[in-house]
Protein backbone atom coordinates (compact mmCIF):
# COMPACT_ATOMS: atom_id res chain seq x y z
CA UNK A 1 0.00 0.00 0.00
CA UNK A 2 1.03 3.37 -0.41
CA UNK A 3 0.66 6.23 1.86
CA UNK A 4 0.92 10.16 1.57
CA UNK A 5 2.15 11.18 5.12
CA UNK A 6 1.01 14.48 6.25
CA UNK A 7 3.64 17.31 7.17
CA UNK A 8 2.94 17.06 11.24
CA UNK A 9 2.97 13.47 10.99
CA UNK A 10 6.07 12.83 8.80
CA UNK A 11 7.50 15.20 11.36
CA UNK A 12 6.56 13.32 14.47
CA UNK A 13 7.55 10.02 12.60
CA UNK A 14 10.96 11.14 12.64
CA UNK A 15 11.19 13.10 15.70
CA UNK A 16 7.55 12.01 18.45
CA UNK A 17 6.42 8.71 17.20
CA UNK A 18 4.80 8.53 20.26
CA UNK A 19 2.52 10.89 19.13
CA UNK A 20 1.11 8.79 16.23
CA UNK A 21 -1.67 6.41 16.92
CA UNK A 22 -1.08 2.14 17.07
CA UNK A 23 -2.95 1.86 14.03
CA UNK A 24 -1.05 4.46 11.59
CA UNK A 25 2.08 3.12 13.38
CA UNK A 26 1.64 -0.16 12.18
CA UNK A 27 1.31 0.92 8.83
CA UNK A 28 3.62 3.27 8.86
CA UNK A 29 6.41 1.04 10.07
CA UNK A 30 4.97 -1.94 7.64
CA UNK A 31 8.20 -1.96 4.99
CA UNK A 32 5.73 -3.35 2.28
CA UNK A 33 3.86 -0.07 2.11
CA UNK A 34 5.47 2.81 0.32
CA UNK A 35 5.68 5.84 2.56
CA UNK A 36 5.33 9.26 0.21
CA UNK A 37 6.82 12.85 1.52
CA UNK A 38 5.12 15.27 -1.19
CA UNK A 39 7.11 18.25 -2.22
CA UNK A 40 4.46 20.74 -0.36
CA UNK A 41 5.13 18.83 2.96
CA UNK A 42 8.82 20.25 1.94
CA UNK A 43 7.89 23.45 1.26
CA UNK A 44 6.00 23.59 4.28
CA UNK A 45 8.73 22.59 6.48
CA UNK A 46 11.10 25.24 4.92
CA UNK A 47 9.11 28.13 5.17
CA UNK A 48 8.15 27.04 8.72
CA UNK A 49 11.83 26.84 9.54
CA UNK A 50 12.92 30.27 7.94
CA UNK A 51 10.39 31.93 9.39
CA UNK A 52 11.12 30.53 13.16
CA UNK A 53 7.71 28.28 13.65
CA UNK A 54 9.83 25.22 13.28
CA UNK A 55 13.14 24.58 14.85
CA UNK A 56 14.96 22.26 13.39
CA UNK A 57 18.27 21.07 14.65
CA UNK A 58 20.25 21.60 10.86
CA UNK A 59 18.54 23.61 7.88
CA UNK A 60 15.95 21.37 6.07
CA UNK A 61 17.84 21.00 2.94
CA UNK A 62 19.94 19.13 5.12
CA UNK A 63 17.60 17.00 7.74
CA UNK A 64 15.10 15.97 5.02
CA UNK A 65 16.88 13.98 2.36
CA UNK A 66 18.30 12.40 5.93
CA UNK A 67 15.12 11.62 7.42
CA UNK A 68 13.73 10.37 3.92
CA UNK A 69 16.37 8.24 3.48
CA UNK A 70 15.88 6.75 7.44
CA UNK A 71 11.85 6.40 7.32
CA UNK A 72 12.12 5.20 3.10
CA UNK A 73 10.20 7.55 2.39
CA UNK A 74 10.05 8.57 -1.49
CA UNK A 75 9.08 12.25 -2.88
CA UNK A 76 5.64 12.60 -4.26
CA UNK A 77 6.30 15.79 -6.36
CA UNK A 78 3.53 18.30 -7.20
CA UNK A 79 1.90 18.05 -10.66
CA UNK A 80 -0.26 21.03 -12.13
CA UNK A 81 -3.24 18.36 -12.48
CA UNK A 82 -2.43 18.65 -8.03
CA UNK A 83 -2.57 22.03 -8.25
CA UNK A 84 -5.24 22.82 -10.15
CA UNK A 85 -7.34 20.19 -8.19
CA UNK A 86 -7.76 22.69 -5.02
CA UNK A 87 -9.88 24.54 -6.93
CA UNK A 88 -12.46 21.78 -7.38
CA UNK A 89 -12.41 21.24 -3.28
CA UNK A 90 -15.16 22.50 -0.67
CA UNK A 91 -13.35 24.90 1.80
CA UNK A 92 -13.58 22.51 4.25
CA UNK A 93 -9.84 23.71 5.19
CA UNK A 94 -8.04 26.64 4.81
CA UNK A 95 -4.65 25.51 5.24
CA UNK A 96 -2.94 25.79 1.61
CA UNK A 97 -0.57 23.47 2.08
CA UNK A 98 -3.32 20.59 2.96
CA UNK A 99 -5.41 21.34 0.55
CA UNK A 100 -2.49 20.03 -2.13
CA UNK A 101 -2.16 17.43 0.17
CA UNK A 102 -5.97 16.58 -0.07
CA UNK A 103 -5.91 17.11 -3.87
CA UNK A 104 -2.96 15.03 -4.75
CA UNK A 105 -4.23 11.90 -2.33
CA UNK A 106 -7.39 12.17 -4.48
CA UNK A 107 -5.81 12.41 -7.30
CA UNK A 108 -3.28 9.81 -7.26
CA UNK A 109 -5.70 7.44 -5.00
CA UNK A 110 -3.76 6.82 -2.25
CA UNK A 111 -4.81 7.13 1.13
CA UNK A 112 -3.46 10.26 3.82
CA UNK A 113 -2.15 9.66 7.40
CA UNK A 114 -3.07 12.63 9.36
CA UNK A 115 -4.47 13.60 12.78
CA UNK A 116 -5.80 16.68 11.18
CA UNK A 117 -10.20 15.94 11.68
CA UNK A 118 -10.58 18.05 8.71
CA UNK A 119 -9.52 15.86 6.39
CA UNK A 120 -12.12 13.28 6.72
CA UNK A 121 -14.83 16.13 5.19
CA UNK A 122 -13.51 15.81 1.97
CA UNK A 123 -13.28 12.56 -0.29
CA UNK A 124 -9.94 10.34 0.28
CA UNK A 125 -9.24 7.73 2.59
CA UNK A 126 -8.00 8.94 6.10
CA UNK A 127 -5.45 7.68 8.30
CA UNK A 128 -6.04 8.89 11.58
CA UNK A 129 -2.85 9.47 13.37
Amino acid sequence: MTLLVDTHCWLWLTTSPERIGSRAMKKLKDERNELLLSAASAWEIAIKYSIGKLALPVPPAELLPRLMAETKTSPLAVQHSHALRIAQLPNHHTDPFDRLLIAQAQIEGIPIVTHDEQFKRYDVTVIQA
